[in-house]
C-alpha cells in the first residue's frame, strides 16, 4: 500500500513538471513569434502613453531577427519574413548598446535628413505641420515603480498640484497625426544637427519631447543614436490595461479609460 501511494505521488508529481514544462515552451513560442508584453515604464510617450500602461506587442509587424527572442537567443542572421516599418509607428526596439527595450516613435526612415530647429521638427528639410491640442494636466505626484516625478511647464508645483504641459497635434508627411507634448523651451535637443539616417537604420523620437531620450542624442554621447533594423522587435498596437500607482495591485489607481485603447 505505502509503495502505491508514493508511485502514484511520484507520477503525479512527474505529470506537474511535464505540465509547467510545456506551458512554459507554448507561453515561450507564443511571446517569440506573436506578442510581447511590454509595461511602460517611463514618461518619455506621454500623452500617447502613460507610465503604468500594460500592451502587447506585435512581434509580427516587422518579421523577426535574435532579438525577438527572450535574451537575444533566436539563431537567426539579420531578418527574416520582414516587413518596413512606416513612419509614426510606435515601435519596441532593443537599445542597440545596452540591452534593454525601448519603445519610441518612428521619425526618420533610411535616406532621411532628420533635424529640431527652435523646438520645430524638420523631415527632409520640410517643418513638420502643429497644431495646437490644449494642456496635458496631470497630477504631480510619485508615477509608476520607480517613483517618477514629472516634469511640468509651470514649475514649481507642490505635490498634488496640476502639473500642465503643451500639447500639440503633429502631423507627419505621410499624414500619420499623433500628439506631442512640450514643457520647455531652449532645451538643448530642441536644436539638432541635421542627421541623414544610414540605409537599414531608422530614427526614433519620443513623444514628450523635452523628456526623451531618443536619436537626438548620439550613441557617442550615451544616447540612442540611430536604430539599425535587426534591432527591432515589434510594433505597439494597443493597450491592454493601465495602472497609475505603484503597484498593479492598487486597484483604486486602474486607469479603466485605457483598457484596450488603439495606440495612435
Amino acid at each position: 500500500m505505502a509503495d502505491s501511494t508514493a508511485g502514484k505521488k511520484k507520477e503525479g508529481l512527474w505529470e506537474t513538471v511535464k505540465t509547467v514544462f510545456w506551458a512554459l515552451v507554448i507561453a515561450g513560442i507564443f511571446r517569440t513569434l506573436f506578442f510581447q508584453p511590454f509595461w511602460i515604464p517611463s514618461g518619455s510617450m506621454k500623452d500617447t502613453l502613460l507610465i503604468g500602461d500594460f500592451l502587447f506587442v506585435n512581434k509580427m509587424a516587422y518579421g523577426y531577427s535574435r532579438y525577438s527572442c527572450p535574451f537575444s537567443l533566436c539563431p537567426i542572421s539579420g531578418r527574416i519574413l520582414g516587413s518596413e516599418p512606416e513612419r509614426g509607428d510606435v515601435v519596441v526596439f532593443r537599445h542597440p548598446t545596452r540591452g534593454v527595450d525601448f519603445i519610441k516613435r518612428l521619425i526618420g526612415l533610411p535616406g532621411d535628413t532628420v533635424q529640431m530647429r527652435n523646438g520645430r521638427l524638420l523631415i527632409n528639410g520640410q517643418e513638420v505641420p502643429i497644431a495646437p491640442a490644449g494642456e496635458f494636466v496631470e497630477v504631480k505626484e510619485q508615477q509608476g515603480p520607480q517613483g517618477l516625478i514629472p516634469r511640468c511647464v509651470n514649475d514649481p508645483v507642490p505635490e498634488g498640484g496640476d502639473c500642465i504641459s503643451e500639447r500639440f497635434t503633429e502631423t507627419l508627411p505621410n499624414g500619420v497625426s499623433h500628439d506631442i507634448l512640450n514643457i520647455q523651451d531652449g532645451a538643448y535637443a530642441d536644436d539638432t544637427p541635421a542627421f541623414t539616417v544610414p540605409e537599414g537604420q531608422y530614427f526614433f523620437m519620443g513623444d514628450n519631447r523635452d523628456n526623451s531620450e531618443d536619436s537626438r542624442f548620439p550613441q557617442e554621447i550615451g544616447g540612442l543614436g540611430f536604430v539599425p533594423a535587426e534591432y527591432l522587435i515589434g510594433r505597439a498596437d494597443r493597450i491592454m490595461f493601465s495602472s497609475a500607482g505603484r503597484s498593479l495591485l492598487y486597484f483604486w489607481t486602474w486607469r479603466g479609460d485605457r483598457f484596450f485603447k488603439a495606440v495612435d
